[in-house]
């Protein structure tokens, strides 16, 4: 069972790119700044559920991909490895403006214990967001996680997954996820995943 979740707040500010277009009354997203504060709803969200948690990027600037996992393998192996569940936090994007919408989960290649914690993150998503915006599953090897070479992923000794919360590069999800609504839905999600995940009800 899972003791201990891992919070990692993907990109930083000196990330190029990473931000929603400006749109026509100024209102943008930066995906830095959004992830940090998902994460720090989580980090509320779990201590009042007494779970303990670790937020693996507390810096503003980012924090390279191997020194994440460095953080992360430090404190899964001190904590038993199988009894800790990294979650990666992110927002979506396209080259093409509007092009792409909805909620999406990756772990990393093959079948493994990220798998099932996986599908309980998708079934929540899907329960908050499902007739609102597109559910995107990559459906080929049966469950709805995509299978990525992502780093944070890979080169973790954790089971690791990582959400990709609405693309900010469309309006109508951009404007969801500025909204009070849409980042307690977000931040909902995952609480609620967690809290499935660790036999927590209620």
């Amino acid at each position: 069972m899972i003791r201990m979740i891992l919070l990692d707040n993907g990109h930083g500010s000196d990330t190029p790119g990473k931000r929603s277009p400006v749109w026509s009354d100024g209102l943008y997203v930066q995906e830095w700044r959004y992830a940090r504060m998902v994460v720090d709803g989580i980090a509320d969200g779990l201590e009042r559920m007494g779970i303990p948690y670790a937020i693996l990027v507390p810096e503003e600037k980012d924090v390279a991909l191997g020194e994440r996992c460095r953080r992360a393998n430090r404190i899964a192996k001190r904590n038993g490895a199988h009894q800790v569940l990294l979650i990666s936090v992110h927002l979506n994007a396209s080259n093409v403006v509007n092009a792409a919408s909805g909620w999406e989960i990756h772990t990393y290649k093959g079948t493994s214990a990220s798998d099932e914690y996986a599908k309980v993150f998708w079934n929540c998503a899907e329960e908050e967001l499902g007739d609102r915006f597109p559910m995107r599953g990559d459906f080929i090897d049966a469950d709805p996680d995509w299978d990525s070479n992502f780093a944070i992923l890979r080169d973790t000794v954790c089971p690791a997954v990582l959400t990709e919360n609405l693309f900010m590069t469309n309006e109508k999800d951009c404007r969801f996820l500025m909204s009070d609504e849409g980042f307690k839905t977000i931040v909902d999600i995952h609480l609620k995943a967690i809290a499935k995940i660790c036999g927590i009800s209620g």
